[in-house]
């Protein structure tokens, strides 16, 4: 049986509304602000984005978001060059749970695995996350 365009559409669409509301839990405002700076030059990735990433991985069960935002935090920390992401993962995992305490010891124990320079960028995107969340200067949380 094959499925028409109405209802590709349909699945389409509660993929894309079911992850726009992981999102919106997750990222919040700064989730959204990528996918509406993607609208003009790359709307569809941007709907994968929202329909793929957040409405079918992490929608996923298998583990909690908190969790979830450690792992991006080191994937993203050992990648390297991807620092607009790692602020927009930084405030996300601020939103699930995560400590600052905890968000700077994890990108310490990944300078163990992808070197200090890779590490020390992500720590100074925390640390700016930070302070925009506190309204001031975070120097003194990081040690």
């Amino acid at each position: 049986m094959e499925i028409t365009e109405t209802e590709r559409e349909a699945v389409r669409r509660q993929q894309y509304d079911r992850g726009l509301e992981v999102l919106r839990q997750i990222d919040g405002e700064a989730g959204q602000r990528v996918i509406d700076s993607l609208a003009d030059v790359a709307p569809e990735l941007g709907n994968q984005v929202v329909s793929w990433a957040f409405g079918e991985i992490y929608a996923r069960p298998g583990l909690a978001p908190r969790d979830r935002q450690l792992v991006t935090l080191g994937m993203l920390t050992a990648l390297g060059g991807c620092e607009p992401q790692l602020e927009v993962h930084v405030n996300a995992a601020l939103n699930v749970g995560l400590t600052r305490e905890e968000i700077v010891e994890a990108l310490l124990h990944a300078a163990v695995y992808c070197g200090m320079p890779k590490a020390l960028n992500a720590t100074f995107v925390a640390k700016k996350v930070f302070a925009t969340r506190s309204g001031g200067d975070a120097s003194s949380l990081i040690k």
